[in-house]
This record gives structure tokens, sequence and C-alpha cells, in this order.
């Protein structure tokens, strides 16, 4: 696993494709509302070492949103990690992200019906996410995601739904979120449909570098990157009491 400076970048592009309802920026911190639409958009981050009157603010802070204190630890960053175990926070959710070039991934080549891309999402698209726990406030956060974005709606066996997932770019880089797979259609070829979709469309958006992430207890879902060539380039896990 490689952990650099550069993955800063990736980072940024899972900020801008996965949407806050709101970003403020204050002293080190970067604190996210995130409205019900989960960690991932809900969490605090700091590139630099924070004081414990700075992590106090955070805190304090986050309380002001009406929101619990919650950390997103990146990278390298034990200082910070030890600061708020001292604190009581516990980790939740380790999380690995991993990309590929798009190109490797277009490889796939669905045929079309395999996997169709959309402006918005299909009724049957957001029944199968919710049966996946992807609620309303997740659609909201694709919803208000800027940049180009579509919604991908997987069939198999011709006719029948097979999963979904959301796609966007951020200049060079696509994300791939809530890809879910409804459970008839498992191991049927639907994920590998939906990435060689997803990347694409990614390469039609400019897009060269193709990135996902994923929990580490997600075996299934690390396998299916992986057997696609993903390699994972970067982790990270949150705190929370």
């Amino acid at each position: 696993m490689t952990q650099t400076a550069g993955n800063d970048r990736l980072f940024d592009a899972l900020d801008a494709t996965w949407a806050p309802a709101e970003v403020v920026t204050s002293g080190p911190w970067t604190l996210r509302r995130g409205a019900g639409g989960g960690k991932r958009v809900s969490a605090a981050t700091a590139k630099v070492p924070v004081s414990e009157d700075e992590l106090t603010m955070a805190e304090n802070l986050m309380i002001s949103m009406d929101q619990p204190p919650l950390f997103m630890i990146r990278g390298k960053a034990d200082t910070l990690d030890g600061q708020l175990a001292d604190r009581g926070y516990s980790i939740v959710d380790p999380t690995l992200l991993l990309t590929a070039p798009c190109a490797e991934l277009a490889k796939v080549n669905p045929p079309p019906i395999a996997a169709i891309p959309g402006d918005e999402p299909l009724a049957i698209m957001a029944e199968i996410w919710a049966a996946g726990g992807i609620g309303p406030a997740r659609l909201a956060v694709m919803r208000r995601t800027r940049g180009p974005k579509t919604y991908l709606f997987s069939r198999f066996d011709t006719d029948k739904p097979g999963g979904c997932a959301f796609v966007a770019v951020d200049g060079d880089i696509a994300m791939l979120h809530a890809l879910e797979v409804v459970p008839m259609a498992r191991r049927k070829g639907v994920g590998h449909n939906l990435l060689g979709r997803a990347a694409i469309w990614a390469m039609e958006q400019g897009a060269t570098t193709f990135g996902v992430v994923t929990t580490g207890k997600n075996l299934p879902a690390q396998k299916l990157f992986t057997g696609l060539g993903m390699t994972i380039v970067d982790k990270y896990h949150y705190r929370m009491k």
C-alpha cells in the first residue's frame, strides 16, 4: 500500500463526488454538515497537526451543527488519532480507497442493456438502494453533487433488475458510489458490468483515474474491485464516541 501526499487529490475528488450539505473551514479544520447522509459527508478532517484547544473547537462546532462530533482519520494522522483515543473516541468503519486507470476497467465493455447510464434515478433504483440501506438522505447527496454525474442501472437475464450505482467526475478522477446488487443477481456479473460501464462513461467525461471506497470488512466488494485490477492506495477510519 502506498500513502503519499498525492492522495490528497483523491480525497478531494471523494468530497467533490459525494457532496456534504455544507462545508465549513475553521482554523485547521474542514467540517461537513451531512444532513443525515452518512459519516463520509458528516466528518471533520484536518491536514495538519492540531492542538487540544483546536480539537475542542471542532467538537463544539459540530455540536452547533446539530450533529455529534465525528472525525475522519486519513493516511498517517497518528497524532490526531491518539488525541481522539485519549478523549474516548473509538475507531469505526476502517475503509479502503482503491483506484485503477479508467482504461483498465473499461475493458469489461458490457453490452448496453447490461448497464445503462441516466440523468435521474429510476424508481426501481431507489427501491434497490433502499433495500441496501441507501435511503432518501443519501439520494439527496447524489442530487446535490455537482459536475458530471450519472446513475447506472443494470439488468441481468435480459429483463430483470440487477443493481445500480452512482458515478461522478471531478477533473480527471471518477468515483463510484452506492454500488448495490440485488441478492438474486449476485455472482452473475452485474458488479463487473456496472464498473465497466462506469469507467467507459467516465472516460467520455475526460477522466483517467477511477476510484472507489469500501469498508475493510466488505470482502465481496474487495474481491470484485481487486479482481478487476484495482489497487488499494490509501485507507481511512472514523473516530466517534
